[in-house]
């Protein structure tokens, strides 16, 4: 009869009552768990319509609404295995916080705290105090503001220092970073106007000098993180804008981006331009991010001269921008660690994957691939090849280092096998990214701390489906 399958179908009231549903009305409430019921009975309808019968899951319905419930409530931002050779990924979260920054961000979420709070003068105190003397110890500055990430930041050097004025940069540094963010469009919003000085590849010192005016408010450099100019190239040094600066009285504010707060080639990587060495310049702002190099919480950090940062504190801006006790909890847990420089690469992730001995990776990927052959041999080639891991989010740009990663060829030739390969791994419960290049899938282990945890995710997900099944082609 053609109209038995639907019969079948329980309503919602009765699914809401059923004793094998209760403790997920329990745990999920009620009008999530309708709402997951109604869904499942439109998808049986459906079936029902294409098939004249009833989904095999139909067969039990309190196994087919947990499994709805909890896909519904499942977080958005899932845990992933980052295979993909970038150590401080923008689309990923960037910086891994450090176990003390953890536990900090846990305590004053549990808790009221000293925020704005002047425990010895008992009355408010500023939120930016958590961080500051840390800044000034690392830093040598006479003052800092903390903001929610660094676009901010500069968004607020300019609104305080040049509203309704001008400020000049040099052609070579307007950069543009992710999401369109533009340097330009930055200074326009914050209500200052734009001096462009010099050309793409080449400025000089005179062109600054000669584009100040009475209207001049502010000398610009910025940091070009995520590209290099080469060749035929010249620029102006932050001492040497500091000089003309102080001859002028124009303030000078460095956008430095990277957030190096040690000396990146002492752990044998590429030297990247300090905060410390600015202000020792005389640049009168320097503004970086926390969550790059620093390996901290998103943040925008400020240091410089006590009187400029008093301008920045008091503009409207600065409330709207400022962070919360769970970014200044994190940023004060990572600032702590720098004093104990012997062990920092031990205590910070970030600098701890970008200091780990492509020898040190090389032997993982010789302890997984025997496993990784067993597992998915049957499809594909499984190699040990060298790559190089990017250090990501516009720091050092052009600059790698060695790594070593586990890489999956299709035997059967086709592209469309590797980018199905990749999308299954995506869909599992914590996804395993890499990156397909060269028709090859790489999974770069550079950033990889436990071995067993991946071992373990690829055997479930080779067993959860057949990796070679492959989806039609669009026509």
């Amino acid at each position: 009869m053609p109209d038995a399958p639907y019969s079948q179908l329980p309503s919602v009231d009765r699914l809401l009552h059923d004793a094998a549903v209760a403790p997920l009305v329990s745990r999920y409430g009620a009008r999530l768990t309708a709402d997951a019921a109604r869904a499942l009975l439109a998808e049986a309808r459906a079936h029902i319509a294409a098939h004249r019968a009833l989904p095999v899951w139909a067969n039990d319905w309190a196994t087919a609404l947990q499994r709805t419930l909890a896909e519904r409530s499942a977080s958005k931002l899932k845990p992933v295995f980052n295979l993909t050779g970038v150590v401080l990924h923008t689309n990923l979260g960037r910086a891994q916080l450090a176990d003390d920054a953890i536990d900090a961000v846990a305590r004053v979420m549990r808790s009221p705290v000293t925020l704005e709070y002047d425990l010895d003068e008992a009355q408010r105190g500023h939120r930016d105090d958590t961080v500051a003397e840390l800044l000034r110890d690392i830093t040598g500055a006479e003052a800092c503001c903390v903001v929610n990430n660094n676009a901010a930041a500069v968004l607020l050097m300019f609104a305080a220092l040049a509203d309704g004025k001008e400020a000049i940069a040099s052609r070579g540094e307007l950069i543009e970073i992710g999401g369109a963010f533009r340097i330009p469009d930055v200074m326009r919003q914050a209500g200052c106007t734009l001096v462009e000085v010099g050309a793409t590849n080449r400025t000089h010192l005179a062109d600054y000098r000669n584009a100040i005016t009475e209207r001049t408010a502010l000398l610009v450099k910025v940091h070009t993180s995520n590209y290099r100019i080469e060749g035929f190239t010249s620029s102006v040094s932050e001492a040497e804008l500091a000089a003309l600066g102080r001859e002028t009285g124009v303030p000078v504010a460095s956008d430095l981006g990277s957030g190096a707060l040690i000396d990146m080639s002492a752990y044998g990587l590429p030297a990247e331009t300090m905060q410390q060495r600015i202000l020792a310049d005389g640049v009168d702002l320097v503004s970086f991010s926390g969550d790059k190099l620093l390996g901290g919480p998103q943040a925008g950090i400020i240091v410089g001269r006590a009187d400029a940062i008093a301008r920045l504190q008091k503009h409207p801006l600065k409330r709207a921008l400022r962070c919360d006790k769970i970014t200044l909890a994190a940023l004060e847990a990572t600032l702590r660690l720098y004093s104990r420089s012997d062990q920092l690469p031990l205590l910070l992730p970030t600098l701890r994957y970008l200091t780990r001995p492509q020898p040190d990776i090389a032997q993982a990927v010789e302890r997984l691939l025997p496993e990784c052959r067993k597992a998915y041999g049957a499809s594909f080639h499984i190699d040990s090849a060298p790559c190089l891991s990017q250090i990501g989010s516009g720091a050092l740009p052009m600059n790698t280092v060695p790594s070593q990663a586990l890489t999956f060829t299709a035997r059967d030739g086709r592209g469309r096998t590797l980018e199905a390969l990749a999308a299954h791994w995506h869909a599992q419960p914590k996804p395993i990214l890499g990156r397909i290049a060269d028709n090859r899938l790489w999974l770069d282990l550079r950033c990889l701390d436990d071995e067993s945890e991946l071992l373990a995710a690829l055997r479930a997900a080779r067993q959860g489906a057949d990796v070679r099944c492959q989806k039609p082609e669009i026509r």
